[in-house]
């Protein structure tokens, strides 16, 4: 790390510390730069450059800048366990993360939260959830989905689901959960197709029509993600900005947890699923409600992505919650 991106972090913890600058310095890089920026701050200063920053701010900007000095497995890990063990449990986030991420993650993520909290994520999860809706968040856990497409399944795995659910009085649950908790996202948007051709009507009227509760919003979010995981977190932003307040906390949460991963596609899922780019909604719909004058910052080109070191940077979007105008 080059002396003077320390000496730029030394310069941001003045008299009056410059919120804008930490901001923009961090935001500009990506998460293994700020890791890199961040072990090198320790052994120059002796100091932890997370707790220093902590110790400097507040609010939805101090949640901000930590998020994003934190490593994503840790993140997805730090996130589950707030979702698990705060006041009561927030479904949201646990539904959020367990349908969106692939496999290798949910492994990191198990060893990550064993590792950081001292507990085992699959007895935290039982220990607040139950039934049917336990039995997928455990499944999806296990990070087991079969790879590629099964020819021969596809019809039969169609006509299990229409047999599970309008083709039955009641509906059995665990036909559901076997087939959308364990086959490929590609092979399940073949069944999803023969099951339209079969029914004539989409998977999600079937799942919304035979369940319910968290069971039901977890099932909608896996076939969401298996459709499309940017056309999901589109929608999920979107929500967040729609909603009587701004849902900061899950404003906050995708853009980080994304910025990195697919937030190139996942504009593009925004634009066309809403008609206006990401960039205005939050402009129009959470600063105008919430953040006046808190103009958010995106590179000149909504198409094209800032590279540094090989690998994208984080876009610095969420200037919005900088806690000056808060």
């Amino acid at each position: 790390i080059p002396n003077s991106q320390l000496f730029s972090i030394m310069f941001c913890f003045r008299e009056r510390t410059d919120e804008d600058a930490i901001l923009m310095l961090l935001t500009a890089r990506s998460n293994d730069q700020r890791q890199q920026i961040k072990a090198a701050y320790k052994k120059a200063y002796g100091k932890d450059l997370v707790s220093a920053l902590k110790s400097e701010l507040g609010g939805l900007f101090e949640s901000l800048i930590v998020a994003l000095m934190t490593p994503p497995i840790s993140y997805d890990a730090s996130q589950l366990h707030k979702a698990l063990k705060g006041a009561g449990t927030d479904d949201d986030v646990l539904i959020e993360i367990m349908s969106s991420r692939t496999s290798e993650q949910m492994k990191d993520i198990i060893k990550v939260y064993k590792k950081e909290f001292t507990s085992k994520l699959e007895k935290d999860i039982c220990g607040d959830t139950s039934g049917h809706y336990q039995k997928l968040l455990v499944i999806l856990l296990q990070g087991s989905r079969e790879e590629g497409v099964d020819e021969a399944k596809i019809e039969k795995d169609a006509k299990d689901l229409y047999a599970a659910g309008e083709g039955k009085f009641g509906t059995d649950e665990e036909k559901f959960i076997t087939i959308l908790g364990n086959r490929s996202a590609e092979h399940l948007r073949k069944v999803f197709d023969a099951y339209k051709k079969l029914s004539g009507s989409e998977i999600e009227d079937s799942i919304e029509g035979e369940t319910t509760g968290n069971l039901e919003n977890l099932l909608l979010a896996v076939v969401k993600c298996a459709r499309s995981v940017p056309d999901f977190f589109a929608e999920g932003l979107y929500k967040s900005m729609r909603r009587a307040g701004t849902d900061d906390n899950t404003l906050m949460r995708i853009m980080v947890s994304r910025s990195e991963v697919d937030m190139l596609d996942i504009r593009a899922s925004f634009k066309k699923m809403y008609g206006a780019s990401l960039y205005s909604t939050i402009q129009v719909g959470h600063i105008e409600n919430k953040y006046k004058r808190q103009i958010p910052y995106l590179p000149p080109s909504e198409n094209k992505c800032q590279q540094r070191g090989g690998k994208m940077a984080a876009k610095p979007l969420l200037l919005a919650f900088h806690s000056k105008y808060n």
